[in-house]
């Protein structure tokens, strides 16, 4: 598989991912708000990828498939660590959530101004880490499993 070809996959996983996003997010947000989101996200990696996994088979069996699939699902993933970051950097409400999740968690009463900076960093880092572990192993089982969907044509 050309590079090429890894970025027009990467590209149609995370169009498929995002479109997929926002309408299960529409139908799992109102259900519970607390899950609803992540199992928004994990549905939506993991169909994206089933999806491209399936239009991309010829291409991903052409040579060794989980090479190619781990081209893809690396390239994928640094993208999704980039833009949960943006997400994260340009949404005015994810300091006030994750400042609301430490307090109900934590007796934050004598924090000073540097605990709180430092745990909201931390707090950061684990969406965006939780992002990219999901991102690895939800895409990688979907484009494997679409892959396979698509039987290599008999010459």
């Amino acid at each position: 598989m050309k590079f090429g070809d890894v970025v027009t996959a990467v590209a149609a996983l995370a169009v498929i991912d995002v479109l997929l996003d926002f309408v299960l997010l529409a139908v799992f947000i109102p259900v519970n708000s607390y899950w609803g989101s992540d199992v928004a996200g994990i549905i939506s990696f993991l169909v994206a990828s089933l999806i491209v996994g399936y239009v991309f088979a010829v291409k991903i069996q052409e040579e060794s498939r989980i090479g190619a699939i781990g081209r893809i699902v690396v390239l994928f993933t640094v993208v999704v660590m980039f833009a949960a970051m943006a997400l994260f950097a340009a949404n005015p409400y994810t300091s006030t959530a994750i400042k609301e999740g430490l307090e109900s968690n934590f007796s934050t009463s004598g924090w000073t101004t540097s605990d709180w900076f430092g745990y909201s960093l931390l707090g950061i880092v684990m969406l965006v880490a939780f992002n990219v572990i999901f991102a690895l192993v939800f895409s990688f089982i979907g484009l494997y499993a679409g892959s396979m969907l698509r039987k290599p044509k008999k010459t």
